[in-house]
């Protein structure tokens, strides 16, 4: 395959996992802002923090009112990461690389742009926001499903499923370090019904809350959220997870090409790394050190990635 074939395939889904990403931080900072009024603002702050567009929100706004960041991640165009403008650049890809996929992805994610593109034509009101954020990710799981249902397990499909993945590890570690710090209002409330409604926002973001229950019951706990997001190879969302299926993806096109190249060890590295790892450990080497530690690494395999397939030839 063309390099910049496969740098479209691969593009095009880490923007579709990146606007499904936004409308979960967003929706997150919602539900703690409606619980928490006196910290709302800090937690819009942390929202823009986590989705890594800090300094480009601030370029245009003094403070980080609800509005502000609303309209900022969802449809600024100054902003690369808004839902408006990475779906838009998931659909130019598309376009590139229409050729390698099926007709119903490819109506998938032209439905996708122009529904959002609809619903986005104006500032969302607070009150609409809830319905606006199931939508856009209504419209993404619409793709992947068209993707998971009619694409050949070839290296197209590997290729798209590389790009999903890169981008989902990188939005559940910045979660996870972003909100384990922030949520607990003080010392006081440990234990109270505020203490539960913030530790089950982190599992909200992620759609990890029923999953979450279902193997813990009602002990919502740091360290059981830390252990679930980062270990737990069931969770869809968990860095384990995401490193397993990246491997598996990286691992089918080396059979395919027959090339084993710097991107593959890397993954297999770090899905190692995570599959011997405990809750224990890392929380004794520092949470904080370890994502950052992950994101580094994370960024560095996607910058490899582009390098050993020349996705800009």
């Amino acid at each position: 395959m063309l390099g910049k074939t496969a740098g479209g395939l691969y593009w095009m889904f880490r923007y579709l996992e990146r606007s499904e990403n936004n409308t979960r931080l967003l929706n997150a900072g919602f539900r703690i802002a409606l619980t928490r009024s006196a910290a709302a603002r800090n937690e819009w702050a942390s929202i823009v923090v986590t989705a890594g567009a800090r300094d480009a929100f601030e370029e245009h706004h003094d403070q980080y009112e609800a509005a502000d960041v609303i309209d900022f991640l969802l449809r600024d165009k100054s902003n690369p990461s808004s839902v408006l403008s990475v779906v838009e650049a998931a659909r130019n890809n598309a376009r590139l690389v229409r050729t390698a996929l099926t007709r119903e992805v490819w109506e998938a994610t032209n439905e996708c742009w122009m529904t959002l593109k609809g619903i986005l034509n104006r500032p969302v009101a607070a009150k609409n926001l809830p319905a606006v954020l199931a939508t856009i990710r209504q419209q993404s799981a619409l793709v992947r499903a068209a993707l998971d249902g009619t694409m050949l397990r070839n290296d197209i499909y590997n290729f798209a499923r590389v790009g999903t993945f890169i981008e989902r590890a990188d939005c559940t570690a910045r979660i996870l370090d972003v909100k384990y710090y922030v949520l607990l209002p003080s010392v006081s409330h440990v234990g109270s019904s505020v203490d539960n409604v913030q530790w089950e926002t982190i599992l909200r973001s992620v759609s990890g809350l029923t999953a979450y229950r279902w193997l813990h019951g009602g002990d919502i706990s740091p360290t059981g959220i830390a252990d679930f997001l980062i270990l737990d190879r069931r969770m869809p969302r968990s860095l384990a997870f995401c490193f397993a299926k990246l491997s598996d993806n990286l691992g089918y096109l080396a059979e395919a090409y027959g090339d084993r190249r710097a991107c593959h060890d890397q993954a297999d590295a770090m899905r190692a790394r995570l599959k011997e790892s405990s809750i224990e450990s890392i929380l004794d080497f520092g949470l904080h050190e370890y994502i950052e530690e992950f994101l580094r690494s994370n960024n560095t395999l996607g910058q490899q990635i582009e390098k050993d397939f020349r996705f800009n030839e």
